[in-house]
């Protein structure tokens, strides 16, 4: 049987660093991911009208998204958590997601790479795999992937196959390199991580930290499908 395409769900708030999300949202989307838009909203105001407003301009706000990804009628997801990253996990597990795509940190600075607090809460225990962009890929003509590094721990194939099946997809070539000279950076966690969590060695968060490329992180013995 035929593995199912992954299913990504985009964090969008409307910002650069998320637009960067939508971008790194579609190069995984050109791969055959399902793609999904979410908004975390903190908090309810006990005014229905007020309520209701916040509402209608966190929809709105998912529609532009959609709408600059040519996909109008992508689904869309608006979720109430105190904290956007244990939002995302949960609405991930509840839809039966498998990635979540998140831009950088706002100020990361253009060409670089650092996960914000809410894309590092999943990077520590979280029940999905998380993508991250680097900060201003959205205002280039696109990411273009002609080399994937797969940088995996012994007994995990997961990174070397997700790598794999990304690269037949886009055409690229896969190399076994930890280093920062590919186009985009398959990730896998660390031995003692729990099957199906996220946790990275120290060598790993620091090659995520360097890094000018896209970095896709697994769940430990996790293979993504595209």
């Amino acid at each position: 049987m035929t593995a199912m395409a992954a299913r990504a769900i985009i964090s969008y708030d409307g910002t650069d660093n998320d637009r960067d999300a939508l971008a790194l949202g579609r190069l995984l989307g050109e791969a055959g991911a399902a793609l999904e838009l979410a908004y975390v909203r903190h908090s309810t105001d006990p005014r229905p009208d007020r309520e209701a407003l916040a509402q209608a301009d966190a929809e709105a706000l998912l529609d532009e998204g959609a709408g600059s990804l040519g996909s109008p009628d992508l689904p869309r997801h608006v979720v109430l958590s105190a904290s956007t990253g244990e939002g995302l996990s949960q609405l991930a597990v509840a839809e039966g997601a498998d990635v979540v795509v998140f831009g950088s940190e706002y100020r990361t600075p253009k060409g670089n790479l650092q996960p914000g607090t809410s894309a590092q809460r999943m990077l520590e225990g979280g029940p999905v795999a998380v993508a991250i962009a680097p900060a201003g890929v959205y205002n280039g003509v696109g990411l273009s992937i002609k080399t994937i590094g797969a940088i995996g721990e012994v007994g995990d194939d997961g990174p070397a196959e997700t790598a794999a099946l990304l690269a037949e997809k886009l055409g690229a070539e896969v190399v076994f390199k930890a280093d920062t000279s590919v186009d985009l950076l398959v990730i896998g966690s660390q031995p003692h991580a729990a099957p199906g969590r996220v946790s990275m060695t120290a060598a790993s968060q620091y090659v995520v930290e360097t890094s000018r490329c896209p970095v896709l992180v697994l769940p430990r013995g996790t293979t993504l499908s595209f």
